[in-house]
């Protein structure tokens, strides 16, 4: 094991002296090629980072959103029990009417469609987070 250590040693040793026989315009050429890649890596890190922020506002705001639409959702289906509480003590077998059934089913579709809007949201800034992760 000691032999092959030292084999290794000797090869590392051998590159390190190849390195440094070069001429110096190729080390000063490989100095800037890793320069370039890093400056490219570093404003892909940068886009990266402006499109999580984009992505975070956007999905902290339509959280807002979401929240506010819920709050307004619990609101109206008060007014709602309220009416038809009232309406229950001027009639006991009356029906909840067509226009709040509607009502209803238009604050749900909206709490869904912003729930399927921040699902889509979460996802892509996953896929985002595992590009800047592969870059």
């Amino acid at each position: 094991e000691v032999q092959k250590l030292n084999q290794q040693l000797e090869e590392k040793n051998g590159e390190i002296q190849q390195m440094i026989n070069q001429p110096p315009y190729e080390k000063e050429r490989e100095i800037l090629r890793l320069q370039k890649s890093l400056a490219e890596k570093e404003k892909a890190q940068a886009t990266s980072d402006v499109l999580c922020r984009s992505l975070t506002d956007e999905t902290h705001q339509l959280q807002r959103k979401l929240a506010s639409t819920a709050e307004m959702c619990q609101q109206l289906a008060k007014c709602l029990e309220e009416k038809q509480r009232k309406e229950k003590g001027n009639s006991d077998d009356q029906i909840p009417t067509e226009r709040s059934s509607q009502v209803f089913l238009l604050l749900l579709y909206n709490e869904t469609s912003l729930q399927a809007l921040i699902c889509n949201l979460q996802e892509e800034n996953r896929m985002l987070k595992q590009k800047v992760a592969h870059v």
